[in-house]
């Protein structure tokens, strides 16, 4: 990866010359703009690099600091709190979010709280603990803080909350660094992978790249079919279930 940092660089000086901006730009990309799930596919480990344009080519004397973030899909979901009543398991309370992402993973070059305050952190959504997950309707607040941190925590146990204080490795303090973990798990869809500058408790610039992650070969095949064609789709398996089901008796009963 170094020639593409070198190569991001080199844009970095030529493009900060002539511009003169204000205040400083990033230059963000990703290793890979699209990741495809196959039945082999046992995660992948996304990086997220760029450069930073000073206005003059000029260092400031304070370091910056860059937080990265990549999440998505965002989808509403119903969360249900179960109960044991009589000895059984049965659904209590529940609570439908609208806005709840399939997955999110942050690192940056210092913990959060060191570069930002909790206002400008819940702005920009920064740390899991940040996250709007804007609930359809009235809904108390201890409520609603309960089932998100019960979400949470399911989701970073499965891999798909991701927090990493120390994952942002800055060079030289213009080229940047970070490994995103994506794990199998990972729902298909549009991804938005986000880098901000932050200096002096502010953010100074923004910038992201769009990455897709999709089902590829077979599995893609059989997820179009179910999405286009779900009535022949449903069709199909029954009658594979049939069929197979047969079969195997047949051959039990020749045994």
């Amino acid at each position: 990866m170094r020639p593409a940092l070198a190569s991001i660089l080199g844009f970095a000086l030529f493009a900060a010359g002539p511009a003169q901006a204000a205040d400083p730009r990033l230059v963000p990309d990703v290793s890979s703009r699209a990741i495809d799930i196959q039945y082999s596919f046992t995660g992948e480990e996304l990086l997220l690099f760029g450069a930073i344009l000073y206005p003059g080519q000029r260092l400031p004397d304070d370091r910056a600091d860059i937080v990265v973030v990549l999440k998505g899909p965002v989808r509403p979901i119903v969360l249900r709190e179960k109960r044991r009543v009589a000895g059984i398991w049965v659904n209590a309370n529940s609570i439908r979010l609208r806005t709840s992402p399939g997955f999110y993973a942050i690192g940056s070059s210092r913990p959060i709280d060191k570069l930002v305050d909790e206002r400008t952190a819940a702005i920009f959504e920064l740390g899991l603990d940040n996250l709007s997950m804007s609930p359809a309707g009235f809904s108390e607040a201890r409520k609603l803080a309960r089932f998100e941190s019960g979400l949470i925590d399911l989701y970073r146990r499965s891999g798909l909350f991701y927090e990493n204080p120390g994952a942002v490795e800055i060079t030289e303090g213009v080229l940047y660094r970070a490994r995103i973990p994506v794990p199998a798990r990972v729902p298909v869809g549009t991804y938005r992978a986000e880098t901000y500058l932050i200096s002096r408790g502010r953010v100074l610039a923004v910038a992201s790249r769009d990455v897709q992650i999709r089902k590829a070969g077979f599995e893609r095949f059989v997820a179009l079919a179910a999405q286009r064609h779900g009535f022949l789709y449903g069709l199909t398996a029954v009658a594979l279930s049939l069929l197979l089901g047969y079969g195997a008796s047949a051959i039990f009963r020749r045994r």
